[in-house]
């Protein structure tokens, strides 16, 4: 069994992240690694693509900032244990961002939630799905009940 040494959470901002939460706080504490924990806000024209942004660009840009203002409160309450250098919100596609976020710190294991309800999430959810295919380490997915 590897010894890892930095595990990255990889949460909604949802009541179910505190199971993800709890499981990788076992691990770390079973490891002695360190943990870092990502939450990724979809971008708001990710679901309006035929929208015109150009028009709307600053109401994007002022949602954005105001979610990810609150995305960075969520997760200090959340896990204050961790270092606000190791509290990560970022924007973009989840699975593509949070595989990023695990190769830039040197992550060697990722846990992420999977409620496996939908398509090919019948075995896993479709972020963890994504996640786990071209992820640069270990993937680790917890059953959300």
């Amino acid at each position: 069994m590897n010894a890892y040494k930095h595990i990255l959470a990889a949460i909604d901002l949802n009541e179910e992240a505190s199971e993800v939460l709890n499981n990788v706080r076992n691990l770390a504490r079973l490891y002695d690694a360190r943990w870092s924990v990502v939450s990724v806000i979809r971008p708001l024209t990710y679901g309006y693509t035929g929208i015109e942004t150009a028009a709307l660009g600053h109401v994007v840009l002022n949602f954005e900032m105001e979610a990810q203002v609150m995305a960075r409160k969520r997760l200090a309450e959340l896990c204050a244990e961790v270092p606000e250098d190791r509290r990560h919100v970022l924007i973009g596609s989840p699975a593509v961002e949070v595989r990023a976020c695990a190769k830039a710190i040197g992550a060697d294991l990722i846990v992420i939630g999977s409620h496996g309800q939908h398509g090919l999430g019948l075995i896993l959810g479709s972020t963890a799905n994504g996640v786990l295919h071209g992820s640069p380490c270990d993937v680790l997915t917890i059953r959300i009940k």
